[in-house]
C-alpha cells in the first residue's frame, strides 16, 4: 500500500509540475484526436509524436506521427492482439497510415478545418470482414473550435469515408466530440460516432453509434495518459459495461 501512495504523489507531483501534455487548461500542445476520431488538431512543424493504445485482448497498438509543415502531419501505426500475455501474437494485416493538412486555422470567429486520411482503425482487425472493429476513418473533414469557459470547452465536428467497405456498407460518417478541461493538467471528454457506415445486416453494429467517453491527464512534460470507456450504448455484442482501453501520448521535438 505504501508503495501506490509514493507512486501517486510521485505522478500527482509531476502532473502538477509538468503539465504540458495535451489536456487540461495549462495544455501548450494540441489534441488530434477526440478520442477514436480526428480534430483539427496537428503538430507543429518537427515536432512528433509517439502513440500508444492497450485494448482488449492483450492489444497494443503503436503509431508515429511528425509535423512536416505547420499545417501537414504524416503518421505510421501498427500493431495487434495477444501481444500482452502468453498466446501467440496476431498482428493487423497491414500498417495504418494517415495524412492531415489544416489548411485554415482557428480564427476569433472561425473554426479551425483539417483535411486528411487516416486507413488506422481501432482494437482487432477482423480478417474475416476485413476490417477493423471500429472501422478507420478513411478521408475526413474536421472543423475545431475552443471557447474560454472556466478554462476551455471545444468542439469538434466531422464527416469521414471509410474504405473498410467489404461489409457492404459504404455509406458517409458523421462524428462530433467535446472537450472540457476540468483543471490545468485533466480534461473530461465525450465522442459520439454516429458509424452510419457500420450499420447494415452484415455489419458489427446495431444503428446506434459509438458513444465513448475519456479521462486524459496530461503527467509530464509531452505526456499524456487517457483512461477510455467506449462503446457505452453498446452498439456491438459482446460489451457489459464499456469498452475500457487506456491510451498513452507522448509530443516531442526534433
Amino acid at each position: 500500500m505504501r508503495r501506490f501512495k509514493i507512486l501517486f504523489f510521485v505522478i500527482t507531483f509531476s502532473t502538477v509540475t509538468f503539465s504540458q501534455g495535451t489536456a487540461g487548461s495549462g495544455s501548450v500542445l494540441e489534441p488530434r484526436f477526440i478520442i477514436d476520431m480526428p480534430t483539427a488538431g496537428i503538430l507543429a512543424h518537427l515536432n512528433y509524436s509517439v502513440d500508444v493504445d492497450f485494448y482488449n485482448s492483450g492489444g497494443v497498438l503503436f503509431g508515429v506521427s511528425i509535423g512536416l509543415l505547420n499545417t501537414l502531419n504524416l503518421g505510421l501505426s501498427y500493431g495487434g492482439t495477444q501481444l500482452i500475455g502468453s498466446s501467440k501474437p496476431e498482428w493487423n494485416k497491414l500498417p495504418g497510415m494517415s495524412l492531415k493538412l489544416r489548411p485554415l486555422d482557428e480564427t476569433e470567429f472561425f473554426p479551425a478545418i483539417a483535411i486528411g486520411f487516416d486507413s488506422q482503425g481501432k482494437e482487432e482487425y477482423i480478417d474475416s470482414l476485413n476490417r477493423y472493429k471500429i472501422k478507420s476513418p478513411g478521408i475526413y473533414i474536421v472543423l475545431s473550435k475552443n471557447f474560454m469557459s472556466a478554462g476551455f470547452l471545444s468542439f469538434h465536428i466531422g464527416s469521414n469515408y471509410s474504405l473498410e467497405r467489404a461489409d457492404g456498407d459504404k455509406d458517409f460518417n458523421l462524428f462530433a466530440g467535446v472537450e472540457k478541461t476540468i483543471t490545468s493538467f485533466i480534461s473530461l471528454i465525450g465522442e459520439y460516432n454516429l458509424a452510419i457506415n457500420d450499420s447494415n445486416n452484415k455489419a458489427l453494429g446495431k444503428g446506434r453509434g459509438y458513444l465513448n467517453l475519456a479521462l486524459k491527464a496530461s503527467v509530464g512534460k509531452g505526456f499524456t495518459i487517457g483512461i477510455n470507456l467506449k462503446d457505452i450504448v453498446k452498439n456491438q455484442n459482446r460489451i457489459s459495461i464499456a469498452n475500457r482501453t487506456i491510451s498513452v501520448e507522448f509530443i516531442g521535438k526534433i
